[in-house]
């Protein structure tokens, strides 16, 4: 399965030794090697590296998956995944899903995070969802499906390859069956409740799964009159309803709100109210008519995707927090959540400091919280650490 040979700088050797996964194009010396092809690297003096996926298009040109100077084949790839599932279930019985976790959906393995660069595979309710964010991934997107066939026996494998950093690296959007019969949508369970997925129109693989725990977090601190915004399916929304008088759901999507309300329907809620409204522009509304509420959560879509906007999202986040506090009653809850990997956890934190300084506000910081933990991360791979979900209490 080795199809070239790559050498880079001392520069990009030691990012690997350091632990990263990836090296940029200026670090590469000489290339033999077609895009999509994995190839062994080697530094300056000819000392082995690693062994890696080659890409002809983007800027991340090597994505490392092994620094020892192994055979790659089927039975590799077929280890690596199998040891990412083993890690969550602790075992590689799909029932233990339910066991451990409280839900038929998991993320079994989760890129980078997982050392298998540029994969994602989703489990929902006895379909897996891949996705395969790099010409190498894409090139063993089959056998990945056949190992995925032959030890877990799923309904269907579809591919969800809708994602546009597919683009940086040249490759078609698109989604398809891999495996079995065509599903568009399914059922899972999460935290109790019943949530309608569809593989074809959903955002990420189906759902966000990255939230499970934190959708728990909400439940638990939900109280009295409460705001989701950016409510997409309603994960936030229908989780505190448990525990609040009455929510308002708020997203810009007709078809967010219709599933999310869908999802109210299938648990027999009643207490949960949708809004199809622009967020940023609905919270100085609220404002005006001198609307509050006791529970407010913001999960808005990641405001930046490149480290050249950061500026523009900065100043989004720090509105929503800003309008958000000024919303909340004494004593009110606030979930605020990012997911820009650009967005580090520093400058959120600046950012609310600096809406509750201009709110004239006083927050405590009670819990700090991130993606939920089948969304691995790699510590040496700050990448991989992209949702931050703080919760804040208004105190006098």
């Amino acid at each position: 399965m080795i199809h070239g040979e790559v050498l880079v700088n001392q520069k990009g050797a030691k990012r690997i030794r350091n632990g990263h996964l990836w090296i940029y194009r200026s670090d590469i010396l000489k290339i033999k090697a077609s895009g999509g092809d994995v190839v062994s690297v080697f530094d300056e003096a000819r000392n082995f590296v690693g062994k890696a996926f080659y890409s002809d298009a983007s800027e991340i040109a090597l994505r490392f998956f092994t620094t020892h100077n192994e055979n790659i084949n089927e039975e590799f790839w077929q280890k690596k995944i199998l040891q990412s599932v083993a890690r969550r279930l602790g075992s590689l019985e799909l029932s233990a899903i339910q066991e451990k976790f409280q839900t038929n959906a998991l993320r079994f393995v989760n890129a980078e995070g997982d050392l298998i660069p540029s994969l994602i595979i989703d489990f929902y309710n006895g379909v897996f969802v891949i996705q395969t964010l790099s010409q190498g991934t894409e090139k063993l997107k089959w056998l990945f499906a056949e190992i995925l066939k032959n030890n877990f026996s799923p309904e269907t494998i579809i591919e969800k390859n809708d994602a546009s950093v597919r683009l940086l690296e040249k490759l078609e959007l698109k989604n398809d069956v891999l495996f079995g019969k065509k599903i568009a949508e399914t059922l899972i369970e999460q935290n109790g409740l019943k949530f309608r997925i569809s593989f074809l129109e959903g955002q990420k693989t189906g759902a966000f799964l990255d939230q499970r725990e934190n959708y728990l977090v909400a439940k638990r601190l939900a109280k009295g009159k409460a705001l989701d915004c950016f409510t997409f399916g309603g994960g936030f929304a229908l989780n505190m309803a448990a525990n609040c008088d009455e929510v308002l759901a708020v997203d810009i999507s007709e078809k967010a709100i219709k599933l999310a309300e869908e999802n109210a329907k299938l648990n027999q809620i009643k207490n949960v109210h949708f809004r199809v409204a622009n967020v940023f522009d609905f919270l100085r509304e609220l404002e005006k008519r001198k609307e509050t509420f006791d529970t407010i959560v913001l999960d808005p879509p990641s405001f930046t995707k490149t480290r050249q906007s950061l500026e523009r999202a900065t100043r989004g986040y720090k509105e929503i927090n800003l309008r958000a506090m000024k919303l909340l009653n004494p004593e009110g809850i606030l979930i605020t959540c990012s997911c820009s990997q650009h967005f580090k956890e520093e400058l959120f934190l600046e950012t609310l400091q600096d809406a509750a300084h201009d709110a004239k506000r006083k927050l405590q910081l009670i819990e700090k919280r991130m993606q939920s933990a089948d969304h691995s991360i790699l510590l040496t791979v700050p990448e991989t650490y992209y949702l931050k979900c703080f919760v804040l209490r208004l105190v006098s």
